[in-house]
């Protein structure tokens, strides 16, 4: 199985995906806990890297461009 990050809330019992993914029982998970804050931190972290990585000035790379290794 693929890594795949998903959302999902604690309803006070149990950890519940917020949305739909195939998942089959006794799947290995690893649930990071992260607070309303944090959230919005990694959030904003993410989009400000994102727009580093893409930003106007970033090159825009043809298939000449890449090589086989």
């Amino acid at each position: 199985m693929p890594n795949v990050s998903l959302k999902a809330h604690y309803d006070g019992e149990h950890v519940v995906i917020d949305e739909p993914f195939e998942l089959a029982p006794n799947s290995p998970l690893l649930v990071t806990v992260l607070s309303d804050g944090e959230l919005s931190g990694w959030t904003s972290l993410a989009v400000q890297s994102l727009a580093r990585a893409y930003g106007e000035d970033e090159p825009e790379y043809t298939l000449a461009d890449v090589k086989n290794q």
